[in-house]
């Protein structure tokens, strides 16, 4: 039987041992599981780098296998309102728990979309159902929560993660699913994911699809990138003056791998780092593409203005 399992599932993390890149947190919560008691939690930080799936682990180590009746799990972009808090976090949170655990858990996803009225609400709601229940909550920028209920909780703050750790997950899904990656491929997955490890694992799902050798041009393909080399062969002739080659080369790079011109600019301002060139001239291309970038956001024609991004780093290279 065809295994239909999308890998960010079929490869979370089960116990606090799996869990990758965040271990003086793992360390922490794992102590409030032992002593069957905890506080309230924020996890705050980008977007796959564990903070439901610690959520998770903690439930299902807190309470086994009655884990799925002692533990509510809501997605507040979805349900953002005032009244989720009201109904459905008030009903869970007034009932006793099952099993020798005293409280149930309530996990909160996103719970920077909420409302700032469900916020106060959800304030008095911890408060009053310490006894029967405790909180965790998610969020990508804890300065859009509360400060009172910030106040009433442990706050941990996960950080991507690093490249030993993305590369032990890559590892470990290439000897299970049988297919091999280069050095440059893994660098690749690295630079594309930044740190997120559900990205990593869609990216290696959507290229082991394809081919079960992987190099670093599949995954700049699946990703929709353009190769590094590309970029600075870009930036290289915008520094030596040829602004109608630098241009020919940006635009056919773009339609070839489907590119915006927000895609390219992150791609391109990534790429000035590593220019062996004055670190003045650095600066001010990095401050050029900030400018482009903003007029990009707010509605200008994306050619006209990438083009004046190349043009503004010819002059900068030769003034």
């Amino acid at each position: 039987m065809v295994d239909v399992t999308i890998w960010t599932e079929k490869y979370r993390p089960q116990t606090f041992l799996e869990v990758r890149g965040q271990k003086d947190i793992v360390k922490r919560v794992e102590a409030f599981v032992k002593q069957k008691n905890m506080p309230h939690l924020l996890f705050a930080g980008s977007a796959g780098i564990g903070k439901s799936t610690l959520a998770l682990v903690t439930a299902k180590e807190l309470f086994g296998d009655t884990w799925r009746n002692n533990f509510l799990e809501l997605n507040a972009s979805d349900e953002r309102g005032i009244d989720v808090v009201r109904i459905k976090v008030k009903d869970f949170a007034r009932t006793k728990a099952i099993g020798d655990v005293p409280f149930k858990i309530i996990f909160l996803d996103e719970c920077d979309a909420l409302t700032r009225e469900a916020q106060q609400a959800l304030r008095r709601t911890m408060e009053n159902y310490t006894k029967t229940c405790r909180f965790i909550l998610s969020c990508n920028y804890s300065s859009k929560i509360l400060d009172p209920i910030q106040s009433r909780c442990v706050v941990f703050k996960f950080k991507p993660l690093p490249k030993d750790e993305i590369y032990l997950i890559i590892d470990k899904i290439a000897k299970i699913e049988g297919f091999t990656i280069s050095e440059d491929g893994k660098l690749a997955l690295f630079e594309v994911s930044q740190g997120d490890c559900r990205k990593v694992e869609n990216i290696l799902q959507s290229c082991a699809a394809i081919s079960k050798e992987i190099t670093e041009k599949t995954v700049y393909s699946i990703a929709s990138q353009a190769l590094p080399k590309e970029i600075t062969q870009i930036l290289t002739l915008s520094i030596d003056g040829k602004i109608l080659e630098s241009r020919k080369e940006m635009l056919n790079i773009m339609y070839e791998n489907g590119l915006s011109g927000l895609d390219i600019i992150k791609q391109i301002s990534s790429s000035i780092w590593k220019l062996d060139i004055e670190n003045l001239k650095k600066l001010a291309m990095i401050k050029l593409c900030g400018e482009i970038e903003f007029r990009l956001v707010e509605g200008s024609d994306e050619f006209i203005q990438l083009q004046a991004l190349l043009a503004g780093i010819s002059l900068i290279s030769n003034p």
